[in-house]
């Protein structure tokens, strides 16, 4: 059989990959609209809201991700200096009085009236292009404390530095599994990851233990019954909402917990909800469909040809998965409470634009594929 290249042709979109983020996607609508109907009614007398919202971000989202599948992503890689160095820049003004937007004593987005967006969200996609590019140069370098591991996780370290002051746990944890993910896969010594995850370990408990925010989340999550009227009334009300749904659920739109119960519950604690209407076999499908487009990523990265375009693939994949076992480990109190929105399916136009502009991404790199066959 001829090769796709050799022909002349390029192969389509893999139709798993799409198809299971399509379906969480779709899942995503549907859940938004029921775990947000009950607050919207009762604040903007319209139930309707948040989905209306949803959908038209969707649609800016699926342009955004038309425009980085049909743009050959090896043109990227020039371009992964200048958006590490804007994502330092956004990430640095979300703090300046009326520039940033803070909320619940956060300091995450920036923007204009009704219109926001996180800059944390876009930085991933940045650090994932500098991982991508940083790692296909350094070869067997990478091998190297100091030449290979120290510079990377400098950079890493960094965003992650300026997204736990927001603060955000959540998305700077997963800063961190990203890359030590991709040094891992990239050849750097295991030893030296984790070198590297000892001497940053300090800082981030002396962070934790002298910030009472993140102090409370933490306390939190070792004894949420403890404090279930204080730091750990939404990971009980959580727990109460998946004991509720049982094995197959209450029925979509009969959850009791988004009804003033349970905080968030249609953009962090979205699975809780979903747990509570569709049972342990609603979350288990999601856990399924993660798990299809990690293995079509997976396979789509090995077939890239070239090593930026591997470790792009993957990079995307691998942040989308991590934050995606963030999330449902949260809700199931297996993880701190941390502002980590499910993928595609929790409400917010930050996080669904980034993540779908992500898949796009790893279908670009399956358009130039060795083979059609991967």
């Amino acid at each position: 059989m001829l090769e796709s290249d050799e022909i002349g042709i390029r192969p389509g979109p893999d139709a798993t990959l799409i198809g299971s983020v399509a379906c969480l996607v779709a899942l995503g609508l549907i859940m938004v609209f029921s775990a947000s109907s009950a607050e919207a009614v009762a604040t903007l007398h319209d139930g309707a809201y948040y989905f209306k919202r949803q959908l038209l971000m969707l649609l800016v989202a699926l342009a955004a991700a038309y425009v980085a599948y049909r743009v050959d992503y090896r043109r990227l890689r020039p371009l992964a200096p200048a958006g590490l160095a804007l994502s330092l820049l956004l990430l640095t003004l979300v703090w300046i009085p009326h520039v940033g937007i803070q909320t619940y004593g956060a300091a995450r987005w920036l923007g204009v009236g009704p219109f926001s967006f996180q800059p944390s969200e876009f930085a991933k996609l940045a650090l994932i292009l500098y991982l991508a590019t940083a790692l296909a140069s350094k070869g067997e370098r990478i091998r190297s404390l100091t030449r290979g591991v120290v510079p990377v996780a400098t950079v890493s370290a960094l965003l992650a530095v300026l997204v736990l002051k927001e603060p955000d746990m959540g998305t700077a944890s997963l800063f961190a599994l990203t890359t030590a993910v991709l040094l891992y896969v990239a050849g750097a010594r295991f030893a030296h990851i984790a070198l590297i995850g000892l001497v940053t370990l300090p800082g981030a408990v002396f962070l934790i233990v002298h910030d009472p925010y993140k102090r409370d989340r933490i306390l939190a999550f070792m004894q949420p019954w403890k404090h279930a009227k204080a730091e750990g009334f939404q990971i009980v009300q959580s727990l109460l909402a998946l004991g509720s749904g049982g094995a197959f659920g209450r029925g979509i739109g009969f959850s009791r917990q988004k009804a003033f119960w349970l905080p968030e519950a249609h953009t962090d604690f979205i699975g809780s909800i979903i747990g509570e209407e569709l049972g342990f076999v609603g979350m288990l499908a999601i856990v399924v469909l993660f798990v299809a487009f990690a293995y079509r990523a997976a396979r789509i990265a090995l077939g890239a040809p070239d090593r930026f375009g591997f470790f792009l693939a993957l990079g995307c994949m691998a942040m989308i998965v991590i934050q995606a076992f963030i999330s449902v480990g949260v809700v199931t109190a297996s993880w701190p409470v941390t502002g980590v929105p499910l993928p595609f399916i929790s409400f917010g136009g930050s996080s669904l634009i980034v993540s779908l502009v992500a898949v796009a991404l790893v279908a670009n790199v399956g358009r130039h594929r060795r083979t059609a066959r991967t």
